[in-house]
Protein backbone atom coordinates (compact mmCIF):
# COMPACT_ATOMS: atom_id res chain seq x y z
CA UNK A 1 0.00 0.00 0.00
CA UNK A 2 1.56 3.57 -0.49
CA UNK A 3 2.54 5.40 2.42
CA UNK A 4 0.16 8.35 1.51
CA UNK A 5 -3.60 7.71 2.44
CA UNK A 6 -4.91 10.86 -0.16
CA UNK A 7 -2.48 9.83 -2.77
CA UNK A 8 -4.50 6.74 -2.72
CA UNK A 9 -8.16 8.67 -2.63
CA UNK A 10 -7.13 10.68 -5.57
CA UNK A 11 -5.86 8.13 -7.48
CA UNK A 12 -8.95 5.68 -7.19
CA UNK A 13 -11.17 8.57 -7.09
CA UNK A 14 -12.92 7.53 -10.45
CA UNK A 15 -13.44 3.74 -9.37
CA UNK A 16 -15.70 4.58 -6.54
CA UNK A 17 -19.67 4.41 -6.61
CA UNK A 18 -21.35 7.97 -5.91
CA UNK A 19 -21.49 7.60 -2.43
CA UNK A 20 -18.15 6.80 -2.04
CA UNK A 21 -17.04 9.49 -3.76
CA UNK A 22 -18.68 11.96 -1.01
CA UNK A 23 -16.98 10.31 1.42
CA UNK A 24 -13.70 11.02 -0.36
CA UNK A 25 -14.76 14.48 -1.14
CA UNK A 26 -15.19 14.62 2.76
CA UNK A 27 -11.83 13.31 3.87
CA UNK A 28 -9.86 15.34 1.56
CA UNK A 29 -11.44 18.43 2.55
CA UNK A 30 -11.81 17.80 6.25
CA UNK A 31 -8.80 15.46 7.41
CA UNK A 32 -8.10 17.06 10.60
CA UNK A 33 -11.95 16.02 11.74
CA UNK A 34 -11.72 12.87 10.20
CA UNK A 35 -8.81 11.70 12.26
CA UNK A 36 -11.19 12.56 15.45
CA UNK A 37 -14.15 10.97 14.37
CA UNK A 38 -15.49 7.62 15.23
CA UNK A 39 -16.82 5.73 12.25
CA UNK A 40 -20.08 6.03 13.15
CA UNK A 41 -19.65 10.10 13.64
CA UNK A 42 -18.25 10.05 10.26
CA UNK A 43 -21.23 8.60 8.49
CA UNK A 44 -23.05 10.70 10.43
CA UNK A 45 -20.90 14.24 8.91
CA UNK A 46 -21.62 12.91 5.47
CA UNK A 47 -24.91 11.44 5.72
CA UNK A 48 -24.02 8.02 4.59
CA UNK A 49 -24.40 4.72 6.49
CA UNK A 50 -21.56 3.42 7.68
CA UNK A 51 -21.51 0.32 5.41
CA UNK A 52 -20.67 3.22 2.63
CA UNK A 53 -17.61 4.48 4.75
CA UNK A 54 -16.29 0.77 4.98
CA UNK A 55 -16.91 0.00 1.63
CA UNK A 56 -14.87 3.03 0.75
CA UNK A 57 -12.18 2.36 2.77
CA UNK A 58 -11.72 -1.39 1.20
CA UNK A 59 -11.81 0.39 -2.02
CA UNK A 60 -8.67 1.85 -0.75
CA UNK A 61 -6.86 -1.43 0.61
CA UNK A 62 -7.86 -0.77 4.03
CA UNK A 63 -9.84 -3.13 6.53
CA UNK A 64 -9.12 -0.93 9.77
CA UNK A 65 -10.84 2.78 10.34
CA UNK A 66 -8.51 2.54 13.08
CA UNK A 67 -5.68 2.24 10.77
CA UNK A 68 -6.85 4.56 8.18
CA UNK A 69 -7.64 7.03 11.45
CA UNK A 70 -3.99 6.86 12.58
CA UNK A 71 -2.20 7.17 8.89
CA UNK A 72 -3.97 9.97 8.63
CA UNK A 73 -2.99 11.39 11.46
CA UNK A 74 0.17 10.74 10.85
CA UNK A 75 0.63 12.60 7.43
CA UNK A 76 -1.19 15.48 8.61
CA UNK A 77 1.90 15.86 11.56
CA UNK A 78 4.31 15.74 8.62
CA UNK A 79 3.11 17.64 6.08
CA UNK A 80 2.49 15.30 3.82
CA UNK A 81 -1.42 17.08 3.31
CA UNK A 82 -0.45 20.33 2.37
CA UNK A 83 -0.20 19.88 -1.01
CA UNK A 84 -4.00 19.43 -1.15
CA UNK A 85 -5.43 22.35 -2.66
CA UNK A 86 -9.45 23.25 -3.02
CA UNK A 87 -10.96 23.91 -6.16
CA UNK A 88 -10.63 27.25 -8.02
CA UNK A 89 -13.08 29.80 -6.92
CA UNK A 90 -15.20 32.20 -8.77
CA UNK A 91 -13.67 35.05 -7.09
CA UNK A 92 -9.87 34.06 -7.22
CA UNK A 93 -6.97 36.53 -8.52
CA UNK A 94 -5.10 34.83 -11.08
CA UNK A 95 -2.18 34.49 -8.67
CA UNK A 96 -4.16 32.39 -6.65
CA UNK A 97 -5.09 30.49 -9.69
CA UNK A 98 -1.35 29.71 -10.83
CA UNK A 99 -1.11 28.13 -7.71
CA UNK A 100 -3.69 26.25 -7.35
CA UNK A 101 -3.30 25.01 -11.65
CA UNK A 102 0.40 24.19 -10.96
CA UNK A 103 -0.13 22.71 -7.62
CA UNK A 104 -2.81 20.19 -8.94
CA UNK A 105 -1.02 19.12 -11.81
CA UNK A 106 2.38 18.37 -9.95
CA UNK A 107 0.29 16.82 -7.53
CA UNK A 108 -1.65 14.57 -10.48
CA UNK A 109 1.63 14.15 -11.86
CA UNK A 110 2.96 12.50 -8.55
CA UNK A 111 0.15 10.49 -7.90
CA UNK A 112 -0.36 8.94 -11.10
CA UNK A 113 3.05 6.88 -10.19
CA UNK A 114 0.81 5.14 -7.57
CA UNK A 115 -1.60 3.37 -10.21
CA UNK A 116 0.42 2.91 -13.33
CA UNK A 117 2.30 -0.49 -12.89
CA UNK A 118 5.67 -1.06 -13.68
CA UNK A 119 4.93 -4.66 -14.83
CA UNK A 120 2.16 -3.29 -17.24
CA UNK A 121 4.59 -0.54 -18.67
CA UNK A 122 6.67 -3.05 -19.25
CA UNK A 123 4.41 -5.51 -20.80
CA UNK A 124 3.10 -2.78 -22.80
CA UNK A 125 7.06 -1.81 -24.21
CA UNK A 126 7.40 -5.59 -24.46
CA UNK A 127 4.48 -5.80 -26.88
CA UNK A 128 5.31 -2.28 -28.77
CA UNK A 129 8.91 -3.91 -29.54
CA UNK A 130 7.32 -7.41 -30.39
CA UNK A 131 4.53 -5.34 -32.83
CA UNK A 132 5.36 -6.17 -36.73
CA UNK A 133 3.08 -2.77 -36.77
CA UNK A 134 1.67 -0.43 -34.29
CA UNK A 135 -1.48 1.85 -35.38
CA UNK A 136 -2.40 4.48 -32.44
CA UNK A 137 -5.48 6.02 -32.61
CA UNK A 138 -7.59 9.45 -30.24
CA UNK A 139 -10.51 11.06 -31.23
CA UNK A 140 -10.78 14.83 -30.28
CA UNK A 141 -8.92 15.78 -27.09
CA UNK A 142 -7.36 12.50 -27.00
CA UNK A 143 -5.46 12.44 -30.34
CA UNK A 144 -2.51 14.60 -28.98
CA UNK A 145 -0.97 12.45 -27.16
CA UNK A 146 -1.72 9.46 -29.69
CA UNK A 147 0.20 11.59 -31.93
CA UNK A 148 2.65 11.96 -29.90
CA UNK A 149 3.56 8.63 -29.23
CA UNK A 150 3.75 7.65 -32.68
CA UNK A 151 6.37 10.56 -33.09
CA UNK A 152 8.73 9.43 -31.40
CA UNK A 153 8.13 5.71 -31.96
CA UNK A 154 9.19 6.92 -35.26
CA UNK A 155 12.32 7.83 -33.79
CA UNK A 156 13.16 4.82 -32.39
CA UNK A 157 12.44 3.21 -35.71
CA UNK A 158 9.33 1.28 -35.16
CA UNK A 159 6.97 0.92 -37.52
CA UNK A 160 4.02 3.47 -36.15
CA UNK A 161 0.70 5.04 -37.99
CA UNK A 162 -1.62 7.33 -36.15
CA UNK A 163 -5.00 8.22 -37.60
CA UNK A 164 -8.17 10.46 -35.52
CA UNK A 165 -10.47 9.81 -38.23
CA UNK A 166 -13.14 6.86 -37.43
CA UNK A 167 -13.94 5.80 -41.08
CA UNK A 168 -9.72 5.65 -41.17
CA UNK A 169 -9.41 4.36 -37.95
CA UNK A 170 -12.31 1.17 -38.77
CA UNK A 171 -10.99 0.61 -42.27
CA UNK A 172 -7.04 0.86 -40.56
CA UNK A 173 -8.36 -1.48 -37.83
CA UNK A 174 -10.10 -4.46 -39.47
CA UNK A 175 -7.29 -4.76 -42.15
CA UNK A 176 -4.55 -5.14 -39.25
CA UNK A 177 -2.31 -8.46 -39.04
CA UNK A 178 -1.68 -10.87 -36.23
CA UNK A 179 1.53 -9.59 -34.61
CA UNK A 180 0.24 -6.27 -35.30
CA UNK A 181 -1.06 -3.64 -32.22
CA UNK A 182 -3.27 -1.04 -31.82
CA UNK A 183 -2.56 1.70 -29.29
CA UNK A 184 -6.24 3.43 -28.16
CA UNK A 185 -5.91 6.70 -26.27
CA UNK A 186 -9.24 7.68 -24.75
CA UNK A 187 -9.68 9.80 -21.53
CA UNK A 188 -13.26 7.93 -20.65
CA UNK A 189 -12.62 4.66 -22.14
CA UNK A 190 -16.26 5.03 -23.79
CA UNK A 191 -15.86 6.77 -26.83
CA UNK A 192 -17.58 4.49 -29.62
CA UNK A 193 -15.05 5.32 -32.02
CA UNK A 194 -12.35 3.94 -30.30
CA UNK A 195 -14.56 0.99 -29.44
CA UNK A 196 -15.50 0.60 -32.37
CA UNK A 197 -11.75 0.41 -33.79
CA UNK A 198 -10.85 -1.97 -30.89
CA UNK A 199 -13.82 -4.34 -31.96
CA UNK A 200 -12.16 -4.36 -35.80
CA UNK A 201 -9.00 -4.91 -34.52
CA UNK A 202 -9.44 -7.84 -32.02
CA UNK A 203 -11.54 -9.67 -34.37
CA UNK A 204 -8.59 -8.91 -37.40
CA UNK A 205 -6.51 -10.74 -34.49
CA UNK A 206 -3.94 -7.63 -33.63
CA UNK A 207 -3.01 -6.92 -29.54
CA UNK A 208 -4.55 -3.89 -28.04
CA UNK A 209 -2.96 -1.85 -25.43
CA UNK A 210 -5.29 1.12 -24.04
CA UNK A 211 -4.60 4.13 -21.92
CA UNK A 212 -6.97 5.39 -19.99
CA UNK A 213 -8.14 7.04 -16.80
CA UNK A 214 -10.79 4.84 -15.65
CA UNK A 215 -9.88 0.83 -14.92
CA UNK A 216 -13.22 -0.42 -15.44
CA UNK A 217 -14.68 1.17 -18.43
CA UNK A 218 -15.26 -0.85 -21.62
CA UNK A 219 -11.54 0.11 -23.25
CA UNK A 220 -9.83 -1.20 -20.39
CA UNK A 221 -11.54 -4.48 -20.15
CA UNK A 222 -10.90 -5.02 -23.04
CA UNK A 223 -7.31 -4.35 -23.73
CA UNK A 224 -4.39 -7.01 -23.44
CA UNK A 225 -2.46 -4.06 -21.72
CA UNK A 226 -3.35 -0.95 -19.40
CA UNK A 227 -2.02 2.10 -18.67
CA UNK A 228 -4.15 4.45 -16.25
CA UNK A 229 -3.56 8.22 -16.63
CA UNK A 230 -6.37 9.05 -13.31
CA UNK A 231 -6.82 12.21 -12.16
CA UNK A 232 -9.41 14.03 -9.79
CA UNK A 233 -11.73 15.99 -11.01
CA UNK A 234 -12.55 19.30 -10.27
CA UNK A 235 -14.95 21.78 -10.88
CA UNK A 236 -13.41 24.64 -13.14
CA UNK A 237 -10.27 22.88 -14.70
CA UNK A 238 -11.50 19.52 -16.54
CA UNK A 239 -9.76 16.76 -15.32
CA UNK A 240 -9.27 15.08 -19.06
CA UNK A 241 -6.78 18.19 -19.26
CA UNK A 242 -5.06 17.02 -16.18
CA UNK A 243 -5.68 13.04 -17.86
CA UNK A 244 -3.64 14.56 -20.87
CA UNK A 245 -0.82 15.68 -18.60
CA UNK A 246 -0.34 12.62 -17.26
CA UNK A 247 -0.93 10.92 -20.35
CA UNK A 248 1.89 12.53 -21.98
CA UNK A 249 3.89 11.63 -18.85
CA UNK A 250 3.29 8.21 -20.02
CA UNK A 251 4.17 8.66 -22.88
CA UNK A 252 7.81 9.67 -21.84
CA UNK A 253 7.86 6.57 -19.86
CA UNK A 254 6.88 4.33 -22.79
CA UNK A 255 9.26 6.17 -25.23
CA UNK A 256 12.57 6.16 -22.47
CA UNK A 257 11.67 2.07 -21.81
CA UNK A 258 11.68 1.39 -25.15
CA UNK A 259 14.91 3.28 -25.62
CA UNK A 260 16.64 1.56 -22.94
CA UNK A 261 15.26 -1.90 -24.18
CA UNK A 262 16.64 -1.36 -27.98
CA UNK A 263 20.26 -0.64 -26.60
CA UNK A 264 22.55 0.71 -29.10
CA UNK A 265 20.18 0.53 -31.92
CA UNK A 266 18.05 3.39 -30.70
CA UNK A 267 20.58 5.68 -30.16
CA UNK A 268 21.19 4.86 -33.90
CA UNK A 269 17.71 5.97 -35.03
CA UNK A 270 17.37 9.30 -32.79
CA UNK A 271 20.60 10.42 -34.25
CA UNK A 272 19.38 9.36 -38.15
CA UNK A 273 15.68 11.38 -37.10
CA UNK A 274 17.89 14.17 -35.78
CA UNK A 275 19.94 14.65 -38.90
CA UNK A 276 16.98 14.11 -40.74
CA UNK A 277 15.02 17.10 -38.94
CA UNK A 278 17.90 18.87 -39.05
CA UNK A 279 17.80 19.66 -43.00
CA UNK A 280 14.56 21.71 -42.19
CA UNK A 281 16.34 24.50 -39.97
CA UNK A 282 18.34 27.42 -41.13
Amino acid sequence: MSNSVFSIIRTKYNTLSDSQKRVADYVLANADKVMLSSLSELASAILVSETTVIRFLRKLGYDSYQVFRVNIAQELSSGKAQNIYGEILQDDCAGAIIQKVVESTARSIRDSAEVISPEMLDHTVDLILGAQSIFLIGIGASAAPAFDLQHKLLKLGLNACFCHDPHMINIRCSILKEGALLIAFSHSGESREILDGVRCAKAAGAAVAAVTSYPKSSLATAADALLLSSSQEMQYRSDSMISRIIQMTIIDMIYVRCALKMGGSAHEFINRSRLAVAKNKT
